[in-house]
């Protein structure tokens, strides 16, 4: 169980504009599951940090949070984590570490220095192609 000044400090770590204000307004206005109650105290769990990471990487993609609340309130927590797990690609040290690569003014591909560099060459030059179809269709 977590206060909510403790889920914002764990929350901050992984993305500095989560506060306590953040925290408590999404939970006031429903986009994390009610708190749960543990002999005569709420609080938060795991399954509330997995939302918050949820919303961040949803809002980080340009979701709005009426998008969000839709596209969350149907999931199970297993597919809510999923979607927190991506919170670290928009985190800006991930980005500084990977080699981003212009296709097209409407895609960028990032990529880990860990792929190599013969499998890059290869995904850059598919989304390439199917860049050029699609303009042709």
């Amino acid at each position: 169980m977590y206060t909510a000044k403790q889920v914002a400090d764990i929350m901050q770590k992984e993305d500095p504009q989560m506060n306590l204000r953040t925290v408590r307004y999404y939970t006031q206005i429903g986009m994390v599951p009610p708190l749960e109650l543990v002999g005569n105290k709420r609080g938060y769990t795991e399954d509330h940090l997995a939302h918050f990471r949820a919303i961040l990487t949803l809002s980080k993609s340009g979701e709005t949070l009426a998008n969000i609340q839709k596209k969350l309130k149907g999931l199970s927590i297993g597919e809510v984590g999923k979607i927190g797990e991506n919170l670290r690609l928009y985190q800006s040290n991930q980005f500084l570490q990977n080699e981003t690569h212009v296709i097209h003014e409407d895609v960028i591909i990032s990529m880990s220095p860990r792929i190599s560099q013969e499998l890059k060459t290869k995904m850059i030059e598919a989304v390439a192609q199917l860049m050029k179809e699609d303009r042709h269709s």
